[in-house]
């Protein structure tokens, strides 16, 4: 593992970083390194996670399903009678958690000061029309998916996903992660520096986009300048709660996180969630070569991603491996089978088309320490 990290930094341009690996409960690698901006990056070092968040929210809703007080097969309406509507009654909130909702974007374009205040964002999910009958298509939620799985624990808890995660999850597991980041932590917090995409290639999803098709600028639409080079650590964007893609941590904090759900959903007296639930996680249950969203071969659980599609690069994990990856390339995984939980988390972003470059390796490290193997096709057994 140590080979794989320090190489990262050699050879494939890796400026700061950390990764975390817990096997039966108990940490054997934790490491980190390089520059974080204004300081080296060191052990307290934080950093935006992006939709490595989803997979936070996606365990908030799954800590309430455990306690009964959440039904995923429930129409979201039961929940939050402001969403119900006469092309929405249908929705469920594992359609939600399953990127089925046919919600994966907005109506018009939003500023970052939208993106900031939850309640405006709420309000505005309240009246989006589904861009495709709900349960039909699987199209990737980027941001909306925390408004609308937040929202509905935030209607179940009494609390917004942020302080729920906070006193039920982080606190407990003694974790250093926040949807919605203090003040006092900001200094702790690594500048991003995001990719130069503009070499490469476009894609199918910016070609759509270019050619205004409505999904692709729905999902453009609901950036509000996150995206943009500086976006993820601008004025406000740390302290709010954007519970799709502004999670602060490191790479103890995603594998802290994903420990207990590696082992049975319980880790030094603190349960989260029981095998059952746990199975929820593990099961996929949206599946598609072509997403409506990106037009790529995807897999998901009720809220978190599986191992991926198709020829490589794509993220390779094991069949009962579960978790979530955050654009630049940090993921969070546990893994029941092996009884493995990963963490990693990074500011230089990769290319799009070279997501895998910096964490696959550290993820294959693991796995063979385990003596697993790799079939190909993104599979580790």
């Amino acid at each position: 593992m140590r080979a794989a990290f320090e190489r990262n930094f050699r050879e494939r341009g890796e400026a700061g970083a950390s990764v975390c690996v817990v096997h039966d409960g108990k940490v054997v690698v934790d490491l980190w390194g390089g520059e974080a901006g204004r300081h080296p990056w060191d052990r307290e070092t934080l950093v935006v996670v992006f939709s490595c968040t989803k997979g936070a929210t996606a365990l908030c809703a799954h800590v309430l399903a455990d306690r009964g007080e959440l039904d995923l097969d429930a129409p979201v309406g039961h929940y939050w009678p402001a969403f119900a509507g006469s092309d929405r009654g249908a929705i469920t909130v594992r359609m939600l958690l399953n990127h089925q909702a046919g919600l994966p974007g907005l109506s018009r374009p939003i500023c970052r000061d939208d993106l900031i205040d939850l309640d405006g964002m709420v309000s505005l999910m309240e009246r989006e029309k589904p861009l495709w009958r709900p349960g039909t298509r699987y199209g990737y939620h980027a941001f909306t998916f925390g408004w609308l799985v937040g929202e509905v624990v935030r209607r179940v808890s009494g609390d917004t996903v942020g302080r729920f995660f906070r006193r039920e999850i982080a606190e407990p597991l003694g974790l250093d992660f926040w949807i919605g980041l203090p003040t006092g932590l900001e200094d702790r917090v690594a500048t991003m520096l995001y990719a130069d995409d503009a070499g490469s290639s476009a894609g199918p999803f910016e070609e759509a986009l270019r050619a205004g098709e409505p999904i692709q600028v729905a999902v453009a639409n609901s950036y509000g300048g996150m995206l943009d080079p500086g976006g993820c650590d601008a004025p406000g964007v740390h302290a709010a709660e954007i519970p799709a893609s502004n999670g602060i941590t490191n790479a103890r904090g995603l594998a802290g996180m994903y420990a207990p759900l590696s082992i049975g959903g319980e880790l030094s007296g603190i349960r989260l969630v029981g095998e059952e639930q746990i199975a929820q996680m593990v099961a996929t249950e949206s599946a598609t070569l072509c997403d409506a969203v990106g037009f790529e071969p995807i897999r998901h659980s009720a809220g978190f991603e599986k191992a991926g599609l198709g020829r490589t690069p794509v993220l390779a994990l094991s069949e009962a491996a579960f978790g979530h990856s955050g654009y630049g390339g940090a993921i969070g995984f546990a893994d029941p089978t092996a009884k493995l939980a990963f963490g990693y988390a990074m500011n230089r972003h990769a290319p799009l088309d070279r997501q895998e470059e910096r964490r696959q390796p550290l993820i294959d490290a693991a796995y063979r320490a385990l003596d697993y193997r790799s079939v190909g096709g993104g599979k580790w057994i």
